[in-house]
């Protein structure tokens, strides 16, 4: 049986999925679990990393079982939801603790420490990240000061720590097939492994060593033998397997999802700029081979590296609550219809009838980067109508992407500018860039086109087209040449119009944050 197909494993935020690509990059087998986020305390989120396992063996058995099995398959690629952290017993296996996703806020007393001690410039000198909570390394402080189970396995010599990514490659790798080259950390889990894409979001990596660094872990106070193996994003990282599956997966390429996005965009070039609609907004544009400066509010990070490990480097802007926005509106409040319907419940009223949203249920992301803010609703009033309330969430999401477009344009000559008559495109990607009027509404707000992902979804695709790469059956240059858009969004709002209406969104988030932090003395219930 020939070996000529690619298969995607997506661990997200909401569902772990898989799916197998032919030689023509369509996707000819698809499988999905949903995955459970629990929010035990306000800020908080949550999952089982048992189920997150469970989830990716069901999803992958299931597309083998469409295409004939195992034999068929000549890569595989795995994608993993970034900044989320998992503490196990590297000699049983088992988990000690929840893993703690990246849109928890529960480690906000640790981030205020280590700003109070006065590290945070150094943080984001090495790494290219502001000091927040949504980066891993004060998660995986929380661990150890928090969960009894984790502290005994750290003085016993047990601990291991990581992104999902280790996570899924210590109960599913094998030891002996971590790539040639890797620099495992002495004593680590032996299968473990994660790819600079990843390890730049957890403040424990040098962007410019892609290495565990050893300032920044006595910054966190963390023991560099507790972490995983660093390999390329793509080469011969070994194999993935399961019982169940029935043979051994060639796993050639690892990597964050929203990177694999801008892979799956053809992002491949420096400029190219992507934005996923999924949980939250994830803004991505390839910067390059050289570690980006880049202005406050907008992140560096490692988009991937090449089988020498050669990196290629991108800018990063991130809205905590979209899709998570809308799930809450729905399910948990009941006040507007489930997002797939949203376009047909704002479009029964000519605007948001003067309402406002912050999308922020998990603090605000790039560029104001403010974990204490909250959602806020303004401008109701006895007219107020749910179709209100849809418009103002769908408007809310394209404002804040449109934050970190306005954010990114400065860079010239790392992004290309989009805004005001600018190359452009903006690539667009997830669920929610199925929403029409969510992407009319943004390719107006940033005054540029929009380009739809042909598929409404890019992170599985780039995550297969970097294994393919890994795999040596591509190449960049062919990787940016596989067709991805599906229709294409113009702008239609009057320049003068344009500004009045982001100036309006611009003073209407400073007095919300401002409704954040009271005054002292004041209080606040």
């Amino acid at each position: 049986m020939r070996a000529d197909l690619v298969l995607a494993i997506d661990e997200g935020t909401s569902s772990a999925r898989a799916i197998v690509y032919d030689p023509t990059w369509q996707p000819i087998a698809t499988a999905s679990r949903r995955l459970r986020t629990d929010h035990p305390q306000a800020g908080w989120a949550e999952q089982d990393p048992d189920a997150i396992v469970s989830a990716v063996v069901e999803v992958v058995g299931e597309a083998l079982d469409a295409v004939g099995g195992p034999e068929r398959i000549a890569a595989a690629g795995l994608a993993n939801q970034g900044e989320t952290v998992v503490a196990w017993d590297r000699h049983s296996g088992a988990a000690l603790a929840p893993a703690i996703l990246w849109s928890c806020r529960r480690s906000q007393p640790i981030v205020e420490r280590v700003a109070t001690a006065g590290h945070g410039p150094r943080i984001r000198q090495l790494t290219g990240l502001p000091l927040d909570p949504y980066f891993s390394a004060s998660k995986l402080r929380w661990l150890l000061e928090t969960v009894p189970a984790v502290r005994r396995a750290a003085t016993d010599g047990r601990l291991a720590f990581g992104t999902v990514d280790a996570w899924l490659t210590a109960r599913l790798g094998a030891g002996a097939d971590v790539a040639a080259g890797a620099s495992p950390a002495a004593g680590a889990a032996a299968a473990a492994r994660t790819d600079p894409s990843t390890a730049s979001r957890t403040q424990l990596m040098g962007l410019a060593s892609l290495a565990w660094d050893d300032e920044l872990l006595g910054i966190w106070d963390l023991d560099r033998r507790t972490l995983p193996a660093i390999v390329p994003t793509v080469g011969d990282l070994g194999s993935l397997h399961h019982p169940s599956w029935g043979a051994a997966l060639p796993l050639r390429a690892m990597v964050c999802d929203q990177q694999a996005a801008l892979a799956g965009q053809a992002g491949q070039r420096p400029g190219a700029i992507k934005a996923t609609f999924g949980t939250g907004v994830f803004v991505l544009a390839n910067a390059g081979s050289s570690v980006p400066q880049p202005s406050d509010g907008i992140l560096a990070t490692v988009a991937w590296t090449d089988a020498a490990g050669r990196p290629t480097y991108a800018l990063d802007g991130g809205v905590f609550s979209a899709g998570s926005l809308l799930d809450w509106l729905h399910a948990d409040l009941g006040i507007v219809d489930p997002p797939n319907d949203l376009d047909r419940l704002a479009g029964e009223v000519p605007d948001s009838g003067g309402v406002r949203l912050l999308p922020a249920l998990a603090g605000l992301g790039a560029p104001w980067w403010d974990p204490a803010a909250r959602v806020t609703l303004t401008g109701l009033s006895a007219a107020t109508r749910r179709s209100h309330l849809a418009r103002a969430a769908l408007d809310a999401i394209a404002q804040r992407t449109a934050d970190i477009i306005d954010a990114m344009a400065p860079l010239a000559g790392t992004v290309r500018a989009i805004g005001a008559g600018g190359a452009g495109p903006l690539r667009v990607d997830g669920g929610l860039a199925a929403s029409d009027r969510l992407v009319q509404r943004l390719a107006d707000l940033i005054n540029g086109r929009v380009e739809v992902a042909a598929d409404g979804e890019s992170t599985a695709l780039g995550t297969a087209i970097l294994a393919a790469i890994g795999a040596g059956r591509m190449d960049d240059q062919e990787a940016a040449r596989i067709p991805g858009t599906r229709r294409t969004v113009e702008p239609a709002l009057a320049e003068p119009e344009r500004r009045a209406e982001r100036d309006a969104w611009r003073d209407f988030v400073e007095r919300a944050i401002a409704l954040s932090h009271p005054a002292p003395g004041s209080t606040h219930d």
